[in-house]
């Protein structure tokens, strides 16, 4: 899946390719967090944004009361849905970012899906759906997993179906959507770089209770209920939002388990060494970290706790509860308040992840974790000294990854020619980064940066000379 952006922030003309480990790494203010943010929504409404055409098997459905829908029809669409779908998303983008909607006048973001994807879409699978309505069923939806299409059948009259014939439109497209394009476009979980201030003021960042208050203190006598409820309002930009309300539901996510409780403790285990402890949540709500020490270690609220326990929090409860294969785990700045070795940790974790199918897309300014996961790719060759040093070094199969699994894009200036301009002009892009099966990452915006600091202190020790 590829992702074309323009004018987004400081982002003239950009693309990228959502790989299996996706990095974007650069200096500040050079449009990082503008395409993560702008993914993530992307990902996250495209159920909602997405619109297929159902309206002739409509009224086939009411004159013959039964049909039976070419799922292979609409899969030949796919490209067309998600172009259109896109057009929509990129107006939601003041929303997204919750920022002023003349930022977003000339904006504008594609997704181009791969042809060997949509090629890939399965049919083998079940379907089934009975809709029902105050008074009875209104029509079922069924495919089995041998079909390739989907039969569609009317349970009421006719005359009572037309009156709602929206409902019938949106149910059956809403089908052929999760048979679809649930295959293409993956289940996502974000930690924004603001997880911190979320895991300290999860009980007071109530958004709801918040605005409702607001309304209250301007109100001259009375609240219009119904505005407060259906106004679109967004305070923060939805990743942000998306932070505040997954650590207000930490209690009930707590009793979920993810495939990796389930089947893959041993990276819980690592995620618990990195924060050198385990989070919990009582049953009144009340959220501990439980440091690794001692008979009778103490239990320490977020406040009581290190930044690195509170820039972990949603990774670690989204690891151990929600976490299922096909997911993108999407970090911002994963190396938060992390210290160099944790830094490197959290690089062989992210491995681990991809390794057993999640996806993983990060932004950094960490040089630690790009030369980790330079060892990771470097060491991932079935030579005996490298299986040597990675014994010798304690680094685990599980851990080393493939160079085809990533994609870097360094976030910087570039002369380019954008569209609509008659000429080149020197503007931030995103430039994807030489990965060497051998040697790794190539990654200038930090080798610049160390060069640079090496130079100067070779001139303070050898100046003399």
């Amino acid at each position: 899946m590829k992702i074309k952006i323009q004018n987004l922030g400081v982002l003239k003309q950009a693309e990228f390719t959502l790989a299996d480990l996706t990095i974007i790494c650069g200096g500040n203010n050079t449009g990082k967090t503008y395409a993560t943010y702008a993914l993530f929504g992307f990902l996250s409404t495209w159920k909602d944004i997405l619109t297929i055409d159902v309206d002739d098997k409509i009224q086939q459905l009411f004159a013959e009361g039964v049909i039976s829908i070419d799922i292979q029809e609409y899969i030949e669409q796919t490209q067309t849905i998600v172009t259109k779908g896109c057009q929509e998303y990129t107006k939601k983008l003041p929303n997204i970012f919750a920022a002023a909607p003349e930022r977003f006048k000339k904006t504008k973001f594609d997704v181009i899906v791969d042809i060997n994807d949509i090629n890939d879409i399965s049919l083998n699978m079940k379907f089934e759906d009975k809709i029902n309505f105050p008074g009875g069923e209104l029509f079922s939806i069924t495919k089995n997993d041998d079909s390739t299409e989907l039969v569609v059948t009317l349970l009421v009259e006719k005359a009572k179906a037309e009156i709602i014939t929206e409902i019938f439109n949106d149910l059956i497209a809403n089908a052929l959507k999760e048979i679809i394009f649930y295959q293409l476009f993956p289940r996502t979980f974000i930690a924004s770089a603001e997880r911190t201030g979320a895991a300290i003021f999860r009980k007071e960042l109530n958004f709801a209770r918040n605005r409702l208050l607001e309304e209250m203190s301007q109100a001259d006598d009375k609240i219009d209920i119904g505005k407060f409820l259906f106004e679109g309002y967004q305070d923060y930009p939805l990743p942000v939002e998306k932070n505040v309300e997954f650590t207000q539901k930490l209690e009930k996510i707590s009793k979920q388990r993810s495939f990796l409780y389930n089947n893959h403790p041993e990276v819980l285990n690592d995620f618990a060494d990195i924060i050198g402890g385990e989070y919990t949540v009582t049953s009144r709500d009340e959220l501990y970290y439980v440091p690794k020490q001692g008979k009778r270690p103490p239990k320490l609220s977020m406040l009581e706790s290190s930044s690195a326990v509170r820039s972990l929090l949603d990774i670690g409860f989204y690891l151990k509860h929600e976490a299922q294969p096909g997911d993108l785990l999407m970090v911002d700045e994963p190396e938060l308040n992390l210290h160099p070795e944790n830094q490197r940790r959290v690089a062989r974790l992210f491995a681990r992840l991809i390794n057993l199918g999640i996806k993983v897309f990060i932004t950094t300014h960490s040089d630690y974790i790009i030369k980790e996961l330079n060892t990771l790719i470097m060491l991932n060759h079935d030579k005996p000294h490298l299986k040597r040093i990675a014994e010798e070094e304690g680094y685990q199969t599980e851990e080393l990854i493939s160079a085809e699994k990533i994609k870097v894009y360094i976030a910087e200036e570039k002369l380019m020619q954008p569209k609509g301009y008659k000429r080149k002009i020197k503007c931030p892009t995103l430039t994807l980064a030489n990965i060497d099966p051998e040697m790794g990452i190539e990654a200038r915006s930090f080798d610049t940066t160390i060069e640079e600091m090496n130079r100067i202190q070779e001139a303070i020790a050898w100046g003399e000379d």
